[in-house]
């Protein structure tokens, strides 16, 4: 699949969640909202229905790409966690450079990365470099800040 979704059974789950939000709730409350717009009269100069009109297809904009991306979505398990690798999925210690201080990351798909989370993207510098490789490796990353050194402290399989 060329243009498939990488995603951590959380992160689908979370993703199916907010689709069925937004299609059983979200859509009827719109139109509930365009209805009553319509109700002002007319709707040339109608502020409120223009609105309404606008939310609905930011809706249905929102709708359709959940559901491209649920189609397109593949799980990425443990498999590569559960043998001491680094994968999507993982939650990952690591030290920078000569710091005492640890860091830790979550690596998820693109889809799912949040950095204010701790939740880096498999095609991130940092994400990428740390992909395939197990407790106890030294890492060199070309951040965009310049290289930046990471050793591996501890891979667990991440419990969203």
């Amino acid at each position: 699949m060329a243009d498939e979704t990488l995603l951590t059974q959380e992160g689908y789950d979370r993703l199916k969640a907010e689709l069925d939000e937004l299609v059983t709730k979200e859509r009827m409350e719109v139109a509930e909202r365009i209805k009553e717009a319509r109700a002002y009269g007319d709707i040339s100069e109608n502020a409120e229905y223009d609105a309404a009109k606008n939310e609905q297809a930011e809706l249905e904009e929102r709708i359709n790409k959940l559901e491209a991306m649920l189609r397109q979505a593949k799980i990425i398990g443990d498999e590569k966690t559960a043998r001491g690798k680094v994968s999507i999925g993982s939650k990952v210690t690591v030290r920078e450079g000569k710091k005492k201080a640890e860091l830790e990351y979550i690596i998820v798909g693109a889809t799912e990365a949040d950095p204010f989370e701790g939740k880096i993207s498999n095609e991130s510098a940092v994400g990428g470099a740390l992909i395939d490789h197990k407790v106890g490796d030294v890492v060199d990353v070309d951040a965009p800040g310049g290289k930046v050194r990471y050793e591996i402290l501890k891979i667990n399989k991440w419990k969203g």
